[in-house]
């Protein structure tokens, strides 16, 4: 151990576990170390960020010997980009750590007798499986180590991600791996051309500049939408940047452009203008067909999303006989996907775009048997509401990552259906709210889902009944 310029950095620490969240485990002298930038097996010299009595966290700063396990990552902008952080591990590896960390939530904050987990539902592709990508112009390029020593170095405008903790620099992506490779050509189209022709980037301290922003969505249909942000109207470039693209890359099915002078990226209040094509793609899960536009939800990996609906509709078991609650339910991609095998499907959303999405998606698909409602599932799911709609059989909620207020979960022990089918993107919070279900309910099964290889997310499908 050592301390320079007040920094303490552990040297040659052996890197012995997984933890959570991506960070691997150590121990020195009884003490618990989180490390970022390392794998089990390695041994690291390690700068502690966090130092507390009994535990303590820190990232790598050397690897001294590298583990067994490592794989050499595939992306030129690995360890840079804040990304695809497991590249270097073999996703065989990937799943397994997943599947402990899963494990290991759901037994410690649980708290409830579980059956055997499944193991957990890996991805067919661990490339090119985005189906929805956002990348960020920056008039502050984000320099390599190398490029700081260099005094011929150009600090020119950046299109790409944003530099992990440093919210004002962008690192420029020359090619990713999120999304088949139309996206490197769009994104790469757009920088040569705005760089040639003198197109400012905009500067997120002085809120200036005029690119902002571009998202893509690429549709297992082949339908591909763009939408080009730009801080303020100047007609005659945008025309000029809209037309290249188009005529470099042809694939584009419908062209946007949104207008944002606001000092945040959101778009959900403004109203994207479509430059190209009809506005909207359509995404499809087995054989039910979603309309997207510039501003809806959907999950964004098609592949495994079907995986995961699949097993969302396994668990519950439907007969054609039930009537099927979707909480939190979105653009209504859950209850449309099994509608199929339900008498009724009732969603309710607090978003009420969403709302509107949902029920033109069941109108897309010729499904009479969905109603849905935007407000609160607290206010919505009275006395009144179960009188004219029916109680539901099955209970499918999917909440996001903050996982179920309390309200939420006293008013399904309230409701008391029959099964619940909990989809979530955080195993803490969906532990810490199936430990509170535990009153009425038992936990029946447990499958864990990578809908995001190369990161440390996962989603966890559980079956919980009444006792």
């Amino acid at each position: 151990m050592r301390k320079k310029n007040k920094k303490l950095i552990l040297e040659n620490i052996p890197v012995t576990g997984y933890a959570a969240e991506g960070k691997a485990l150590a121990r020195q002298d009884g003490k618990v170390i989180f490390i970022s930038g390392a794998v089990p097996g390695d041994v690291a010299d390690i700068l502690v960020t966090k130092n507390k009595k009994d535990w303590a966290e820190g990232r790598a700063l050397e690897i001294k010997e590298f583990s067994k396990e490592r794989v050499e990552p595939f992306c030129r902008h690995f360890g840079v980009c804040g990304g695809c952080k497991w590249q270097m591990l073999p996703y065989e590896k990937q799943l397994a750590y997943k599947q402990q960390e899963a494990e290991q939530h759901l037994k410690r904050i649980g708290k409830a007798e579980l059956p055997p987990i499944l193991p957990i539902a890996g991805s067919d592709q661990t490339v090119h499986y985005r189906n929805k990508l956002e990348f960020t112009f920056s008039n502050r390029r984000y320099l390599l180590p190398e490029e700081m020593e260099s005094e011929a170095v150009i600090r020119e405008g950046a299109l790409g991600f944003h530099v992990p903790r440093i919210f004002d620099k962008v690192i420029d992506i020359e090619e990713c791996w999120l999304m088949a490779d139309v996206n490197n050509r769009i994104r790469n189209t757009i920088r040569r051309f705005a760089l040639e022709q003198g197109f400012s980037f905009y500067d997120i301290k002085e809120h200036s500049g005029w690119l902002r922003n571009i998202i893509i969505r690429l549709c297992s249909t082949g339908e591909l939408m763009v939408n080009i942000c730009l801080n303020n109207e100047v007609e005659e470039d945008r025309k000029k940047l809209l037309d290249h693209l188009l005529k470099e890359v042809p694939e584009i099915t419908t062209l946007l452009y949104t207008i944002n002078p606001k000092w945040n990226d959101s778009i959900h209040d403004l109203m994207p203008q479509v430059y190209s094509g009809k506005g909207y793609v359509i995404e499809k899960l087995e054989d039910k067909q979603f309309k997207i536009s510039a501003k809806s939800f959907f999950q964004t990996n098609t592949r495994q999303a079907e995986k995961l609906y699949r097993i969302t509709r396994d668990f519950a078991g439907l007969t054609g006989t039930e009537t099927v609650y979707d909480l939190y339910c979105g653009t209504g991609s859950i209850g449309i996907f099994v509608s199929g095998q339900a008498k009724k499907i009732i969603g309710v959303e607090v978003i009420e775009e969403a709302i509107e999405d949902a029920r033109e998606n069941a109108a897309l698909n010729n499904i009479s048997h969905a109603a849905f409602f935007a407000g609160d599932v607290i206010n919505v799911c009275n006395d009144a509401f179960f009188a004219e709609h029916g109680r539901p059989d099955v209970v499918i909620t999917d909440p996001p990552r903050a996982g179920m207020h309390e309200k939420l979960v006293n008013k399904l022990l309230e409701m008391a259906a029959p099964k619940i089918v909990y989809v979530s993107c955080n195993t803490a919070t969906q532990a810490r709210d199936i430990a509170l279900l535990g009153e009425k309910y038992s936990v029946e099964k447990i499958q864990p889902v990578d809908m995001f290889p190369h990161t440390h997310h996962i989603e966890c499908v559980v079956l919980l009944k009444l006792k």
